[in-house]
């Protein structure tokens, strides 16, 4: 078995054991659908399950404030009732007869019905008594009053200034002050103390016994800082055990955006009076007039919360009602059971999938010692076959008749082996001999080629070395004769005629090139034991007048410790023809490097490398066939062939290396003892 590692186990070696794996592709077509749906299932169940467990807590937290709302609206209707019931009494009735003493009646019923102010009225709405004893405020414009004053009793939640507080009682006005506190996200404000005060307040209508409105009787209750009054919602609303261990329920009266009552606790434990609603519901609640069912972050953790804005006597909202719980545990216990379930269904799907992978084994069981046998063809093993597989079925019989086919498959591959051993020794027969054929060939053809193009440029040449040596010689005869005639009369011209002497050698020796080009054995210089690296460098200066203007940088890189047979005039030749083409390649500028090598020790190698345009790779094989040039408009195409005539004739080489947009390099093989091409195949060591 082979060893399992983690490069066995990389994601890269699963996918190529799966796509090799008929096995884990038929697994899969059963499986992938059951996974699948598996997935959806859960994915589905997770976003309905939330969505609904959401909308469970929205419900729970909405009948949550429903009936807080209800007592809230069952507390001002109360204040009603206990203002209309003391209007009604005997006691106040009598007592209008009796102005001093009214302050003790109402005194005694404000502390029997629990109100924070009893006030009697005129029909006008101007005070006549009060308990606690205050000044009073235009008391008319409120509507309860107005309404009373028709004969209608009424209740509103009304927010009262700092003012109107402190003209009912100093002790309220005292009473309503609430400390601000910064708190985050909450609308910005310059405020430290909220000075208003949100009431409940009544007025009836007093009858005397003949049913004339006689009086208004007007009483209130103030519900900042009423802790009481939010305890007892709270209560109400969150009874023991209706909510999951470890939250809690709480209840809060904003006027405007700030808390005034309420049991929400700040880290220390201290009430979170002061403290502030955030922009959002604020927002939403108090600016739209709408109802907020989220959650909401309150003071300093999340609760699932229900806000509702609260309206005074003219429909303006002044404040909010709110309700909540705190969501972690309860999110907690949501989690916990989505896990549980989302676990039970892997451990289900994950039973299932090694269920039909242990079925799938033992099914496919012909089929991976049919594989194996593969495995084993392939490593060699001819004689490796499935063999009785205890099964009758389809795979079953597929394992027999795949055993009969590599049998047959054995015996006709022998035969087949023996046909093509024959074939390949007929074959590889022939082509050798075509090879040596065709290579014999192509010898003589380009034999046959150059020969003809000698002959003919050999013609051509000795014609025109003729034609002109012949004007050449009467021109030097005549110019040596004038300068005897001459004599000290010549001295004024003597540079000119010096200019026309170099100017007929340069002719002579130019001509005397061609001729060599032809019959080069019979213009052999004299042979001297010469510095290639000294050679070289003196033919930079030979070119100097080529690499003006030109952006040519020349590097000398000469190695060589050993010298070479060889006519310094044809090996100056051979180095000034490889410079003037390598400068030739670089129009636009490049580095020409010149350097030598020891061969080994045979000789030395000269190399001439530029950065230019370089040759293309079809131009390789023809750069030494004579009249083969690249430059259409400049070269005839027989410098390298001369030049490689040259090198040869003393037993070495040129070859050349290049690439097209990345230069050539043209490296001269020449032999140290100078031997003729005979004498070097003798020897051996060939370039």
């Amino acid at each position: 078995m082979p060893a399992v590692g983690p490069a066995s186990l990389s994601p890269a070696a699963l996918l190529r054991r799966y796509g090799a794996s008929l096995r884990a592709k038929l697994v899969s077509i059963v499986v992938a659908p059951l996974l699948v749906a598996l997935l959806a299932l859960l994915l589905i169940l997770g976003l309905w399950g939330n969505r609904a467990f959401q909308a469970l807590l929205a419900y729970k937290v909405n009948s949550d404030l429903l009936v807080a709302h209800e007592y809230f609206e069952h507390m001002v209707g109360g204040v009603e009732d206990r203002v209309l019931q003391e209007a009604r009494s005997h006691a106040l009735v009598a007592g209008l007869g009796r102005g001093n003493a009214m302050p003790a009646i109402l005194a005694d019923a404000r502390r029997t019905h629990g109100l924070d102010f009893l006030q009697l009225l005129d029909p006008q709405g101007r005070l006549l008594a009060a308990a606690p004893a205050g000044t009073g405020t235009d008391l008319a414009n409120w509507r309860i009053v107005s309404s009373a004053a028709a004969g209608r009793a009424a209740a509103a939640t009304d927010a009262w200034s700092a003012a109107q507080l402190a003209a009912v009682s100093a002790e309220l006005a005292r009473r309503a002050q609430v400390a601000l506190r910064p708190t985050a996200n909450a609308v910005p404000t310059d405020k430290t103390l909220e000075t208003r005060g949100m009431v409940v307040h009544a007025a009836a209508p007093v009858f005397d016994e003949a049913g004339t409105l006689v009086a208004i009787l007007h009483g209130g209750t103030l519900l900042n800082n009423n802790l009481g009054f939010i305890d007892t919602i709270n209560a109400l609303v969150y009874q023991p055990e209706s909510l999951p261990r470890g939250s809690q329920g709480t209840a809060t009266l904003f006027l405007d955006d700030t808390r005034i009552a309420t049991n929400v606790r700040l880290f220390h434990g201290e009430r979170a009076l002061g403290t502030r609603v955030s922009r959002e519901v604020r927002d939403k609640v108090l600016l739209r007039g709408e109802k907020w069912l989220d959650l909401a972050f309150v003071v300093n953790d999340w609760y699932m919360s229900a806000y509702e804005p609260i309206a005074d006597s003219r429909g303006q909202r002044i404040g909010m009602l709110y309700v909540g719980y705190l969501a972690k545990p309860i999110s907690q216990a949501k989690d916990l059971a989505l896990g549980v379930l989302v676990g039970l269904f892997l451990l289900l799907g994950v039973a299932g999938a090694l269920f039909s992978l242990l079925w799938a084994r033992r099914v496919f069981a012909p089929m991976a010692r049919m594989v194996g046998t593969m495995h084993a063809l392939k490593a060699g093993n001819t004689g490796a076959r499935v063999g009785p597989v205890g099964s009758e079925d389809e795979l079953g019989q597929l394992a027999g008749q795949f055993d009969q086919l590599l049998s047959d498959l054995q015996q006709r591959n022998a035969q087949l082996k023996d046909w093509a051993d024959s074939l390949d020794r007929k074959v590889a027969e022939r082509t050798r001999e075509l090879e040596e054929s065709n290579a014999v060939l192509r010898a003589a053809r380009q034999q046959l080629i150059t020969s003809e193009k000698l002959a003919v440029a050999g013609q051509l040449t000795a014609g025109v070395a003729h034609e002109v040596n012949n004007p050449i010689a009467v021109i030097q005869g005549n110019l040596d004769v004038a300068r005897e005639i001459l004599g000290p009369a010549a001295e004024p011209v003597r540079q000119e005629l010096r200019l026309i002497d170099e100017q007929v050698r340069r002719i002579q020796q130019l001509t005397n090139r061609l001729l060599q080009f032809v019959r080069p054995e019979a213009y052999a210089g004299n042979m001297e034991r010469l510095d290639v690296g000294e050679v070289a460098a003196g033919c930079v200066d030979l070119v100097r007048h080529m690499l003006k203007g030109a952006s040519i940088r020349v590097e000398l890189d000469c190695q060589a410790t050993r010298q070479v047979r060889i006519s310094r005039s044809e090996l100056q030749q051979v180095v000034v023809n490889l410079l003037t083409n390598a400068i030739h390649a670089m129009p636009e500028g490049g580095t020409l490097t010149l350097g030598t090598r020891d061969w080994e020790a045979q000789g030395v190698t000269l190399h001439v490398r530029d950065t230019g345009h370089g040759i293309r790779e079809e131009d390789l094989p023809n750069l030494f066939n004579p009249f083969f040039t690249t430059k259409k408009q400049m070269g005839t195409g027989l410098g390298l062939s001369i030049s490689y005539a040259l090198v040869e004739r003393y037993g070495g080489r040129i070859t050349v290396e290049s690439a097209v947009g990345q230069g050539a390099e043209f490296i001269v093989w020449l032999r140290e003892d100078g031997a003729a091409p005979a004498q070097a195949e003798a020897g051996g060591g060939e370039p």
